[in-house]
């Protein structure tokens, strides 16, 4: 099995050994017969190539790489595998709590129904909040460090009880010995001066959606009324991260076949003074006329190298300027598990909706099928537990040789599920979108490391 990946963009000629994680950036000369200096001894490949390049280059880049390959950071051996099991004692350590399943914009691409998820309009109450609150900390057993989502729909259209929780997941911190992040997700409709001042002293990210140019976001995120909602939104959102100052936000976008050049999306980002920002592709069934299928992939392909090399120029000028998937840790990775099982859904990581039953994670919610439990009773479907925990590089037979396997961790569950029926089964167009992401985001760091 040939662990090496290579690559060329952004100037950059890139060579990736899968095992190590290794990321070399080499010649034009080394990236042309690196596949060869694998196969052909020293002699045979100065014999057969030096007609093209001097036998003295090829004989140090020969040596060059095999030093490399002795360290185990060329050519390696693909026989990794997980040690120990995953998440034996069933820790969660991170939740999204959905205090809201209304919403006031009527998304044309949302997956959660317009914020109903298929089911009826409700807003979470206090005790079924506070009993959230208590699951996590019981289910955390020996992790200190609990991460809260506030979710919707809208979740500021249950504000009042997000104050309330926020207060009471800070009494149970020291009584056991845990400390709350609180993050929330708004659309910024609901946003005036006394959310934001509370947002922004009580939340550690905030996530706020954004489609980018108004055109876009007006077609694809209509108010109930039907009425656009770039211009209300942007100007709550600047307002926002003004006082914000350096506190963690995201700008997040979706894009959809309507806006297959994001790229101006995201430089939009940045001219309206936002620093850090995402664009996702929207993850849908194809039959829906603004879906992403398998005939848009090349041109968003192409699209991540523009916005590559747009991003460079603007990190020139602006280099607290950030774009979420080109924020890759070439050092310091995760360790093993995490590198092989993703996100945690279903296992480390749950949703709570405004009843209390208890999902996977949040793009399962309203999915019968799906239910775990709740937090009144606890986790009833161990069976699925186990099935989640399962699920990583090593059980997902279209995994086995890819690349990037080890950044992307397979995947997204719910997007497997959604494409395929299957949560083993990795959504394809995901997947090679992720990998030109991981191919631009290696190559801008190589790029940056030049200067």
């Amino acid at each position: 099995m040939n662990s090496l990946h290579k690559f060329h963009l952004n100037d950059q000629y890139v060579l990736l050994d899968r095992p190590s994680g290794a990321v070399h950036v080499v010649d034009p000369m080394i990236y042309d017969l690196i596949e060869e200096m694998q196969e052909k001894s020293k002699e045979d490949l100065v014999k057969a190539y030096k007609d093209r390049y001097p036998e003295e280059d090829l004989r140090e880049a020969y040596d060059e790489v095999y030093k490399i390959k002795d360290m185990g950071l060329l050519f390696s051996e693909d026989d990794l595998e997980l040690s120990a099991p995953y998440n034996e004692e069933n820790t969660i350590k991170a939740m999204c709590l959905h205090v809201a399943h209304d919403c006031n914009l009527r998304c044309r691409y949302c997956f959660a129904s317009q914020g109903a998820y298929d089911h009826d309009r409700l807003l979470m109450d206090e005790e079924t909040g506070k009993a959230a609150l208590d699951f996590l900390v019981a289910h955390s057993n020996h992790r200190i460090n609990l991460e809260v989502d506030f979710f919707g729909g809208e979740p500021l259209m249950n504000f009042d009880l997000v104050k309330k929780l926020v207060a009471y997941g800070r009494s149970l911190e020291e009584k056991h010995n845990k400390h709350f992040r609180f993050t929330i997700t708004t659309n910024g409709l609901l946003l005036d001066d006394d959310k934001i001042d509370f947002i922004n002293e009580h939340m550690d990210n905030v996530v706020l959606s954004l489609d980018g140019r108004k055109e876009v976001h007006d077609k694809m995120r209509p108010t109930a009324n039907g009425k656009g909602s770039f211009d209300l939104v942007v100007e709550n959102f600047k307002k926002l991260v003004e006082k914000r100052k350096d506190k963690d936000y995201y700008i997040r976008g979706t894009f959809t076949n309507h806006n297959l050049d994001f790229s101006k999306d995201v430089k939009l980002f940045h001219d309206l003074g936002f620093e850090k920002t995402s664009m996702e592709p929207v993850v849908c069934e194809p039959e829906k006329e603004y879906a992403i299928r398998e005939e848009h992939v090349d041109q968003i392909l192409k699209e991540y190298e523009v916005l590559s090399a747009l991003y460079l120029d603007i990190q020139k000028e602006d280099p607290d300027f950030l774009f979420f998937h080109f924020m890759v840790d070439l050092d310091q990775g995760p360790c093993m598990v995490k590198r092989s099982v993703g996100c945690g859904a279903g296992s480390e990581y749950c949703a709570v909706t405004p009843t209390g039953d208890v999902y996977p994670c949040h793009q399962f919610v309203g999915q019968d099928e799906f239910k775990l439990g709740d937090v009144f009773t606890g986790i009833e479907n161990t069976d699925l537990v186990e099935d989640f925990k399962k699920a990583n590089v090593f059980s997902k037979e279209d995994c086995g040789d890819c690349w990037a396997k080890y950044y992307c961790s397979g995947g997204c569950h719910a997007n497997a599920y959604y494409a395929n029926g299957s949560i083993l089964k990795p959504h394809k167009i995901g997947c090679q979108l992720e990998k030109k992401r991981l191919e631009a985001a290696i190559s801008i760091l190589a790029k940056q490391g030049e200067n």
